[in-house]
């Protein structure tokens, strides 16, 4: 998919599927993960607006300018929010982003948050899923995060169960509001 100016690298659709293992809660450190996390560079603004385009919610909302995209990778830069991507080979095919919360509350506790969890629509079912959250899990601890939050889309009912498996629960009812 072009997105408006960013061309994205092909995805490897004929990967070799992961074992699942599912109604498992996941619980330790998955061994040998087939995906190599780092932090995003701007050379994979491309790859990651794919990612999120190919989103089924996402679709419906306007595909701006590579500029804005941009323009909020830098802000991200040398603050509490880390993009990270997933390759296989020298192919994005995953990403999420981790912000760092400082607060008051619970004790003045650091907590994490996960967002824009994505992996590439062609590998979904084979497990990267729970690599990506391990991956996201492991970096807020070391940074002393003391809890792992998300909030996912009312309508993603798979979502919620894939993070269900994964140990998270139902804790609260979220808002929004434009401005």
């Amino acid at each position: 998919m072009n997105v408006r100016g960013l061309n994205p690298p092909p995805l490897p659709v004929n990967a070799a599927p992961l074992a699942r293992r599912p109604g498992r809660a996941h619980t330790g450190p998955m061994q040998d993960s087939p995906l190599a996390f780092r932090d995003a560079n701007r050379t994979d603004l491309p790859a990651i607006v794919t990612l999120l385009a190919e989103d089924d919610f996402w679709a419906g909302r306007e595909i701006t300018d590579p500029a804005r995209f941009e323009a909020a990778f830098d802000a991200i830069a040398g603050s509490d929010t880390h993009l990270i991507v997933g390759e296989r080979g020298d192919t994005v095919v995953a990403t999420y982003q981790l912000i760092l919360i400082r607060g008051l509350s619970s004790r003045a506790a650091l907590r994490a948050q996960v967002e824009a969890v994505r992996v590439a629509s062609a590998l979904r079912g084979q497990g990267l899923g729970a690599h990506l959250m391990e991956d996201a899990e492991a970096r807020a601890r070391a940074a002393g995060a003391t809890l792992m939050q998300l909030t996912s889309d009312a309508r993603r009912t798979d979502a919620h169960r894939f993070y269900e498996r994964l140990g998270y629960a139902r804790s609260h009812a979220g808002f929004k509001k434009p401005l």
